[in-house]
């Protein structure tokens, strides 16, 4: 009974921190939802902008023009309340933690969200108009380019994910040089392949056409320069010797 009740209060605990993550995210949906189709429109503007002034986008399915919007309006909020979700993650594993680690993560949360955002804005503002523009001009002859609203917003949310993703490089960065995976040295002895590997993950993460794959590579890229620099403040060595002092400065919590 004493070792399940640590485990059960745990278990509470982590029930308590997914509910109120997952309550954030409704609670900004639901104070949102009423403009979910503004909210679309402004999604859609960059194609808009780029398609002939006669063509317009269209909804193929019955129900899409509520629910496109509607599970936009969902991400969004998702995307808004990131930072409370990984308040929630940060208060339930910080008690765990190291004095040195407790120093790592919460930067590393704050940074990876920003960088996260960087990433989403970096889509927006720089891809899309790049991208629909060459898109809407390469169409032959007698196609007129009309636009599914929801294809549009899977192929938006697909490129919102994969940039997002790509610009946690240096966090991704500095948790192996920091555990001891890998150095910044080793990083940098493999440039030449994981120039190759961010092309092909490129590939992987975008639609199937080079401008977006390159427009991910190149990013991802730099972000893995910066990685790099970032991660020689972080002495592994160093750090395992603060755990043996605090250990030694508190002899009864290994029991």
């Amino acid at each position: 009974m004493s070792q399940q009740q640590p485990l059960i209060s745990h278990l509470l605990e982590l029930r308590n921190k997914l509910l109120k993550a997952i309550g954030s995210v409704l609670l900004v949906f639901i104070a949102m939802v009423y403009w979910a189709n503004d909210i679309y429109h402004y999604m859609a503007t960059p194609l808009m902008e780029a398609l002939p002034e006669t063509s317009s986008m269209i909804a193929t399915d019955v129900a899409a023009p509520f629910f496109a919007p509607f599970k936009l309006t969902l991400v969004l909020a998702f995307f808004i309340a990131i930072p409370y979700v990984l308040y929630q993650v940060w208060s339930f594993i910080a008690p765990g933690l190291y004095k040195h680690e407790k120093r790592l993560m919460m930067p590393l949360l704050a940074s990876s969200t920003l960088l996260f955002y960087l990433g989403i804005a970096f889509t927006y503002y720089i891809v899309f108009p790049v991208v629909f523009g060459f898109f809407t001009s390469v169409a032959p002859e007698g196609v007129e380019v009309a636009t599914d609203i929801s294809s549009y917003l899977s192929f938006v949310l697909k490129l919102f994910f994969a940039f997002g993703l790509a610009f946690e490089i240096p966090i991704a960065v500095i948790l192996l040089c920091w555990a001891g995976v890998t150095t910044p040295e080793d990083l940098k002895a493999k440039r030449p392949y994981i120039v190759v590997g961010a092309f092909v993950v490129g590939m992987m993460l975008t639609p199937p056409d080079i401008i977006s794959q390159t427009m991910l590579a190149i990013p991802m890229l730099i972000l893995f320069e910066g990685g790099l620099i970032a991660a020689r403040f972080y002495s592994k060595k160093d750090e395992e010797d603060e755990d043996e002092q605090e250990k030694q400065d508190k002899p009864g919590q290994e029991s």
